[in-house]
């Protein structure tokens, strides 16, 4: 593994992406935040914690989630 790639637990602070989230967050910063990073996968990170860990998944694991968010399949989660 080189110094670089990215593995699912590395330090979000090594992330070399810029980090995006949602216009839809609130005030406090409760929020995920992601990262689209140079080989195609998705570094994800929890914003009240930068200096965590980051998840990463690949682009079919993102876009199956985004799939399920769309469908609603996770709508019984924000209630």
């Amino acid at each position: 593994m080189s110094e670089f790639e990215p593995y699912n637990g590395m330090p979000a602070t090594r992330v070399e992406a810029a980090w995006r989230k949602s216009s839809y967050s609130n005030s406090q910063g409760n929020c995920v935040e992601f990262a689209a990073l140079a080989d195609g996968s998705v570094a994800v990170r929890n914003s009240r914690d930068p200096q965590g860990p980051a998840l990463v998944y690949t682009r079919a694991e993102i876009e199956a989630l985004i799939s399920g968010v769309k469908d609603g399949e996770f709508d019984d989660l924000s209630r």
